[in-house]
């Protein structure tokens, strides 16, 4: 009797967790690509307004290096890279609107961390952009190295990591500094300009957006030091692998394509290779595609529409736009950079 009322209760323990898991998964969106596919669109959450990455003209249309990045999502799903609507959101909404569906994609200047993914239950499915903290000063100052900022006056976000990163290298090093904290970003700048501070400190992408919107862009100089680690990744719900695997796959692709040579003005000739890794690439070879429940061809759609990732990167942030961010880290692994993708096959 015993045994059978120890293995009863058993039995409900397990019935009773098995149940608690299904609920639990019922509060999670695994029907992204549907709803995406059902509504025509992908809904793309972005930065307000950062020069190079996100920011709209004054007739609403919206161009940058994460912008082109949902254009290439929408185009692997839908041929059309003009299927995706962006939704401007403030940093410290963004998250929340991923997860209560408002967007289905984040895309804009998030930094991939351990605390992100565990709190938020969020995945960030690959990294786009190798960013890191710096510094911008004007040129006046004639210093060349951030070990020389000893005894600055420095401007920064408050409630960001930027502010413990600052801690930290100005301690490691050994060196004082005077610290002038702002909530808005809009408010670092303002003082920056009016010689509260003289030196502001924020991702370097970031600075070399903002030195665009000063005065006098040329007076100011951003130093090379890179003092944090800032890898910016879109975002996805988590327990959604369908619609993760879409977004990691379509920059893996684009990633792919740039180290294969293939653009999207030789796509058509791709088309022909008989290499296997472009075959692959470009479906000749394979059903890649249809293993991520897209098309064979998903990967032409995104490069002949979008482009590839250094064609997106060069006329958004790099040698062919205002910014002229150097490659850096971002460049191939293949030509001193970092940015690597796993291979299709």
């Amino acid at each position: 009797m015993r045994t059978f009322r120890g293995g009863l209760l058993i039995g409900l323990a397990i019935a009773v967790a098995v149940a608690a898991v299904a609920v639990t998964y019922e509060l999670y969106d695994t029907r992204t690509l549907k709803r995406t596919v059902r509504r025509g669109e992908v809904q793309c959450g972005v930065n307000k307004g950062l020069p190079g990455f996100s920011i709209p003209d004054d007739k609403g249309n919206w161009t940058g290096f994460d912008v082109d990045f949902c254009r290439a999502v929408a185009a692997a799903i839908f041929n059309d890279p003009a299927k995706a609507k962006f939704i401007p959101l403030d940093a410290n909404e963004r998250f929340k609107e991923l997860q209560s569906r408002k967007v289905d994609i984040l895309s804009r200047n998030s930094t991939w961390s351990m605390s992100r993914e565990t709190s938020f239950d969020l995945y960030f499915p690959a990294v786009a952009y190798y960013d890191g903290q710096g510094f911008m000063l004007p040129r006046a100052r004639n210093i060349d190295s951030a070990l020389d900022l000893n005894g600055s006056k420095v401007c920064v976000q408050d409630g960001t990591t930027t502010v413990l990163n600052l801690a930290d290298y100005f301690r490691t090093n050994n060196m004082k500094y005077e610290e002038k904290k702002f909530g808005k970003l809009e408010d670092v700048v303002k003082a920056y300009e009016s010689g509260q501070c003289d030196t502001l400190t924020a991702d370097v992408s970031q600075l070399y957006a903002l030195r665009l919107n000063l005065g006098k862009p040329v007076d100011h100089t951003i130093l090379p030091d890179v003092i944090s680690k800032e890898p910016l990744a879109p975002v996805v719900r988590e327990r959604d692998d369908d619609w993760m695997l879409i977004v990691k796959w379509t920059l893996y692709a684009m990633i792919n394509a740039e180290e294969l040579g293939v653009t999207s003005k030789n796509i058509d000739e791709a088309l022909k290779s008989k290499k296997p890794d472009v075959m692959r690439l470009v479906g000749t070879e394979g059903n890649y595609g249809e293993e991520l429940g897209l098309t064979r061809d998903w990967a032409v759609r995104i490069i002949r529409h979008v482009g590839n990732y250094g064609e997106v990167y060069e006329r958004n942030i790099g040698s062919e736009s205002k910014l002229k961010i150097p490659r850096g880290l971002n460049q191939l692994w293949s030509a001193g950079g970092i940015q690597y993708a796993p291979p299709i096959r």
